[in-house]
């Protein structure tokens, strides 16, 4: 294959997996936002529920602006849910909040890829500025083994996303169980439920192969140019 068409090949998957992946949780997390759950319980009813049912009474739930900024903190052992989840009674806030516990079950419990991900983040954090001005003076010397170097602490960051793929999915496996196990979720709700958390995991796969394709790239112009 000519390398011009495998550029625009990657730079097209770059953009729309991404794409495809926000614009899915978009339309997931809306059109089940639309639908109360049967329990008729806010995101923090919900949340507050399953940690009190898990001995998590350390664990603070609060409110954060935006949307789908939800997230949970180990560092200050707290949950923050966006407006439309920590407020609303619909089934998307329902999934989401018990996802968000579903974190701070792993944290309680050392889940070991959590804590691995947690003491790595100084490292992506610092590789990651590193990797965008070691990037940028490679194109603007035109010096491609600057851009080579880029992309391999860029490596770094992807291993970062790699390590959360199973951490996001567990958790999501521990928000539909403890649903259930707590009696929070009725079994109409669960189909959407269960779409929520599958549409949300999407995004971090899809996010992992955008990031990969764009160091294969990057491998590859340094190569081309060279």
């Amino acid at each position: 294959m000519d390398y011009y068409y495998l550029d625009v090949i990657l730079i097209l998957s770059i953009i729309l997996l991404p794409l495809y992946a926000n614009i899915k949780i978009n339309m997931t997390y809306s059109k089940y936002s639309k639908k109360q759950n049967s329990r008729n319980l806010t995101g923090k009813e919900v949340a507050e529920k399953i940690l009190e049912m898990n001995g998590l009474s350390n664990v603070k739930v609060g409110q954060i602006g935006g949307s789908l900024t939800d997230h949970y903190d180990p560092r200050n052992k707290s949950i923050s849910l966006s407006s439309d989840i920590y407020n609303k009674t619909s089934i998307s806030a329902c999934a989401v909040a018990a996802h968000e516990v579903g974190h701070a079950i792993q944290d309680k419990e050392k889940y070991s890829m959590l804590v691995f991900r947690t003491k790595i983040v100084p490292l992506v954090n610092f590789t990651s500025r590193l990797s965008t001005i070691f990037v940028f003076l490679g194109f603007f010397l035109e010096f491609m083994n600057l851009i080579t170097i880029g992309a391999i602490l860029l490596s770094v960051g992807l291993f970062f996303q790699l390590i959360t793929l199973p951490v996001e999915f567990d958790a999501s496996r521990r928000a539909k169980e403890e649903l259930q196990k707590c009696g929070l979720i009725e079994k109409e709700d669960t189909k959407g439920a269960n779409k929520v958390l599958k549409a949300a995991a999407f995004t971090y796969v899809a996010g992992f192969l955008a990031s990969a394709l764009q160091i294969v790239r990057l491998l590859l112009i340094s190569r081309d140019r060279d």
